[in-house]
């Protein structure tokens, strides 16, 4: 059976260059997206030039990624940018000194290029495999690159926290649809905490304790879990794992993240009602399922 076939997008540095090497480690063929070259060439590997903003170069890097492995059988959508515009620093005071149009390129390349790496690899996971490519069946699963700014906001990088924030509802929603799941593709979301990739902000590693920064050891062992990499062999892959789940890699643990219960309208009417007997009630409720939610890994976000 031929090598399964990963893209990493921005995969030439940081985290994508070492899931790249990771995939490779396993024997997977893996396409490396990216605007810039990886700096060392490694067997079983493709670099395609890509601006993953832009819908055409992202279309064309899909198709010959297909035409070089004839399949694809995991994709993960992990290049994005910090923050290119400001609001309030930027306030002139001055009414004849209106703002200028703001840069809006994080959006366009976390938010805009991951949905269409989303659209563009569910439709070449689900293709017949080429006559070389070997499949057993279609589909495929899609991991995307959150951050610990998509669990907790960052008042330093309001666009970059917006655009982590949104990935993650994307992902919770595409994830358990029943189309998504009848197309055999499963689609999570890992969400990294601070990790020394060289692409840090200057001096933010001066500030961070040796305790406080997560190694990539961990990040790599998220892909994993949500993943399952090393079973690809495996006719259920697919199906095995989870769909529209949240990872984060911090420090040395794992944790899940998953999302607030849909509120009915009775428990409205009653937090409107009588809100301190509501919160009281909640968290007794919370209390009493500590022990489930700490052998799960399991912590609500807030």
């Amino acid at each position: 059976m031929a090598p399964p076939v990963a893209i990493v997008t921005g995969g030439s540095s940081g985290i994508g260059a070492a899931l790249v090497e990771h995939l490779v480690s396993r024997g997977w063929h893996v396409v490396i997206a990216d605007i810039h070259q990886p700096k060392h060439a490694l067997p079983g590997t493709l670099y395609i030039h890509t601006n993953v903003s832009s819908w055409e170069q992202q279309a064309d890097m899909f198709k010959k990624a297909y035409e070089w492995g004839q399949r694809l059988d995991f994709c993960a959508l992990n290049a994005g940018i910090d923050d290119r515009d400001d609001i309030f620093n930027t306030l002139s005071y001055d009414l004849h000194k209106p703002p200028k149009r703001p840069n809006t390129d994080t959006f366009s390349v976390n938010i805009t290029g991951t949905y269409y790496g989303i659209k563009l690899a569910a439709h070449y996971m689900t293709v017949p495999s080429g006559a070389a490519g070997g499949k057993s069946k279609p589909g495929g699963k899609i991991v995307v690159t959150g951050s610990g700014a998509g669990l907790v906001p960052s008042a330093s990088t309001p666009q970059y926290t917006t655009s982590k924030h949104a990935l993650i509802g994307l992902v919770r929603a595409l994830g358990i649809s029943d189309a998504a799941l009848a197309a055999n593709v499963r689609i999570n979301t890992v969400c990294p905490a601070i990790v020394d990739t060289g692409g840090l902000p200057l001096g933010l590693l001066d500030k961070l304790l040796p305790g406080q920064i997560t190694p990539m050891s961990t990040v790599l062992r998220c892909f994993d879990t949500v993943a399952d990499l090393a079973s690809v062999t495996n006719e259920d892959w697919v199906e095995r794992g989870p769909a529209g789940e949240t990872l984060e890699a911090k420090v040395h643990d794992l944790i899940w993240h998953s999302p607030p219960e849909r509120s009915q309208g009775a428990k409205v009417e009653s937090i409107t009602a009588d809100p301190v007997a509501y919160v009281t009630a909640a968290a007794a409720a919370a209390a009493a399922s500590d022990a489930d939610k700490a052998e799960h890994k399991v912590f609500w976000y807030e």
